[in-house]
């Protein structure tokens, strides 16, 4: 039997690991050709703003006064540069979204493994192609732009990571930080000789992360005073930092300003999904290279933005988030990064047409690099009369589009060369993915086949063990833990919102509750409802502890069905005509098990295995769904901690996940009891139902659209992949709540009288 465990984890481990290895590879391929445009450029340095969390309607918007919560970037739209939205993609989170900003692309969300915190593959930036960089922001955004970075030409300034305190009374703090260093750094340079030659040199980045609005938006939400009265802050401060800038290069109008976001934020303040409000981020850009606002009487958007925001006279153009790689890396003359897919958008730039065409063709060529060395590399590793080319881009069709686009730029047909140039991107992209997406048929048909292999060789064992079995401390304490952990919820909450931070006395207390939960059960009687009550109780409180609202009922209604339950499958043993010695109420959990009270398999096992397999999709999809990270709000930790820790949150919002798990283990533990149940036998029937179900939603998983569809899909393969590997861990931690009894004291002594 132990083999036969051992034999299942490895196989379910094996399949759990198999859609990672299918559809959540990395895209990024290596080797290619830097490429840049030939002609000078119109830049010397760039300027990039990112007001990290920043919806596009709320800082395009006029108040209810009708002004504007930014009139130095509004002027900017009306009198000096362009404009529109920048449509992100899902994940909406701040690492991809810089990824995808300074990259180009689009990461993979194996980049969900590492927390967004490392680079799980190593990839090219504008940071990495420029002279020489200058970085002021969010340690977590800006060392990963740094990490990898050849030479010593990258420089970043950053505040300490406990800054990032949701609780905090004033998080504006995060981006006058960075204005204060900005201008300090300016001041220091004009009497630093080898810093003033550096800032003087072409092909230089200046990298202003800001991430005040965000932190703003998670604490406060995006309609508060306090979101919007921190884009007043950030408009103010870009208007100063501006005005240094022009004034320290002596306004010789080489510097190229753009200001974006990285993702926006839903109205209840999160993100991560596909929501307009995530997904729609601002554009503004202007100086060098850039073209000049253009009135019109017309636009080509059927949507109602440019008449709530007053700009309909003023040219919207949008773009795609990767787009700004390229343009930004068009401007300053810089190579495009290596891996990036963003489309140059010409339309945005204020230079001869020979420069679009020029920047166009090497945009083409750059991806186009990336396909040919994405079909070297699937062709080495596949056998020769199997390998299938991508049929709509062979080589002949790449050399004729490339030799016609070159043609074209020297007639001067320079709209037909920007055509051709960007049908080849197309390709190039189509391509990029059909190798990237290559060997899913084959491996998936091989996972299909173990799937079979392992639910058949189940069921016969199933059929096989069927044949061959026998016939025949204290409430006081929980409760006030249960009303402390309510006490303490609330006035965390309530100083939350008084912007007093954090107290220490809630936070020790809480962090006591929730140690001490699995130790308190232990001390209860071994009686079933006895100790299935205590565990509840002691779960509840922690439960509570990590909610925000209505979901904190959720275990308690969880409890109270699997209770009825309880006494429903015991009340059915009895109308079948098995004795059962004991009622529910007299019966104890036990350590040690009597095989031979273990009876012969019916027909209604298979309904408790079913019943088994629902709570356990019940208790996960209670509260939220962990595939999406819009599903959670991190104000669930804040009994514990406010400043930002992902792994730290991350494990909180698991525990909080797994106590209902835990409920459902320790009701499966009564019910086997009472009903003279062989684990084992359940065991493999609820293996054989998660198998099925995992073999449906394994074909229903998806790499694309977005993070909440993507994290969905996933999800649900994983839930049943993991019920058969989890049941048996939990099933361990409710045998040892079950059945484990601590004692505060020895034996008591006798004495003779």
């Amino acid at each position: 039997m132990l083999l036969f465990f051992i034999l299942g984890l490895f196989v379910h481990f094996v399949f759990f690991g198999s859609i990672f290895d299918i559809y959540f590879t990395s895209p990024l391929v290596h080797g290619m050709t830097p490429q840049f445009t030939p002609l000078p450029p119109p830049a010397k340095r760039l300027v990039l703003f990112v007001a990290d969390g920043l919806r596009a309607d709320t800082l395009y918007e006029l108040d209810e006064n009708g002004n504007s919560r930014a009139p130095f970037i509004r002027n900017i739209i009306m009198h000096e540069g362009s404009w529109g939205l920048s449509h992100t993609r899902v994940p909406t989170e701040s690492r991809p979204g810089h990824v995808a900003l300074i990259a180009g692309f689009y990461e993979d969300v194996s980049a969900v493994a590492k927390g967004w915190k490392e680079n799980p593959v190593e990839f090219d930036s504008l940071i990495n192609e420029s002279k020489y960089t200058w970085s002021w922001g969010s340690p977590d955004i800006l060392t990963m732009f740094a990490k990898g970075a050849y030479g010593d030409h990258v420089f970043t300034y950053t505040y300490d990571a406990d800054s990032e305190d949701f609780g905090a009374h004033d998080v504006t703090k995060l981006d006058t930080w960075v204005f204060d260093k900005v201008k300090e750094f300016f001041h220091a340079a004009r009497n630093n000789q080898s810093l003033f030659s550096k800032l003087n040199e072409e092909k230089i980045v200046f990298f202003l992360h800001l991430l005040g609005i965000d932190t703003n938006g998670h604490a406060h939400r995006p309609s508060s005073r306090e979101y919007k009265d921190n884009i007043k802050l950030v408009d103010a401060g870009i208007k100063e930092m501006v005005s240094i800038l022009e004034h320290f290069y002596g306004n010789d109008g080489k510097t190229a300003f753009i200001f974006t976001s990285d993702h926006g934020m839903t109205d209840w303040g999160s993100h991560g999904a596909g929501h307009p409000s995530e997904t729609l981020t601002p554009f503004v850009t202007w100086g060098a290279g850039i073209k000049y606002p253009q009135k019109v009487s017309a636009q080509k958007f059927d949507d109602a933005f440019l008449k709530e925001w007053r700009l309909e006279s003023w040219k919207r153009q949008d773009i795609h988030q990767a787009d700004i790689a390229p343009l930004m890396a068009s401007l300053i003359g810089v190579p495009f990064p290596l891996n990036s897919v963003g489309i140059l958008p010409v339309d945005y730039l204020n230079n001869t047409d020979l420069f679009k065409a020029e920047s166009m063709f090497t945009n083409a060529i750059q991806i186009l690099e990336q396909f040919k060395v994405k079909m070297t590399q699937k062709k080495e590793v596949t056998l020769p009369f199997l390998f299938i080319p991508f049929k709509l881009l062979p080589e002949s069709k790449q050399l004729n589009i490339v030799r016609k686009a070159r043609s074209y730029i020297k007639q001067r047909k320079y709209d037909e060369a920007v055509s051709l140039c960007k049908e080849l991107i197309h390709l190039a992209l189509k391509g990029l993915s059909y190798y990237h997406t290559y060997d899913r048929f084959f491996l998936a048909i091989n996972v299909v086949l173990g799937f079979l292999g392992w639910t058949s060789y189940a069921s016969l064992l199933i059929i096989k063990s069927h044949f061959n079995l026998t016939r025949g401390v204290n409430k006081e304490v929980k409760m006030l833990s249960i009303v402390l952990s309510m006490c303490v919820t609330y006035s965390t909450h309530s100083s939350l919102r008084k912007k007093q931070g954090l107290p220490l006395l809630n936070q020790i207390i809480s962090w006591l509750i929730l140690a001490f939960s699995l130790v308190l059960p232990l001390l209860s009687p071994t009686s079933l409802f006895e100790r299935l009550f205590s565990i509840l109780l002691s779960l509840m409180s922690t439960y509570i502890l990590l909610s925000t609202g209505y979901e904190a009922l959720f275990p308690l209604v969880l409890s109270c069905l699997m209770f009825v339950w309880i006494q429903a499958e015991q009340e059915t043993l009895q109308q079948r005509g098995i004795s059962c010695k004991q009622k529910v109420t007299n019966v104890r959990f036990t350590c040690s098990t009597d095989i031979t009270q273990f009876r012969q398999l019916y027909l209604d096992d298979v309904r408790r295995a079913f019943f088994l397999v629902f709570f356990l999709v019940t208790a996960f999809f209670g509260t939220g769904n962990i595939a999406s990270v819009n599903s959670f709000d991190l104000a669930s930790v804040y009994c514990f901690l406010t400043v930002f820790s992902p792994f730290m949150m991350g494990a909180l919002m698991m525990w909080k996940i797994l106590i209902p798990f835990v409920l459902v283990m320790c009701a499966f533990e009564a019910v086997q009891l009472t009903t003279q149940l062989s684990s084992k036998s359940l065991f493999l029937m609820v293996l054989v139902i998660s198998d099925i179900m995992a073999l449906h939603f394994f074909f229903l998983v998806k790499d694309y659209g977005s993070w909440l569809d993507i994290g969905t899909s996933i999800s649900h393969y994983v839930i049943v992949m993991s019920m058969t590997i989890v049941l048996v861990f939990l099933n361990g931690l409710a045998h040892l709540l079950t059945t484990k009894k601590l004692r505060l004291c020895g034996k008591p002594k006798s004495h003779l009288v």
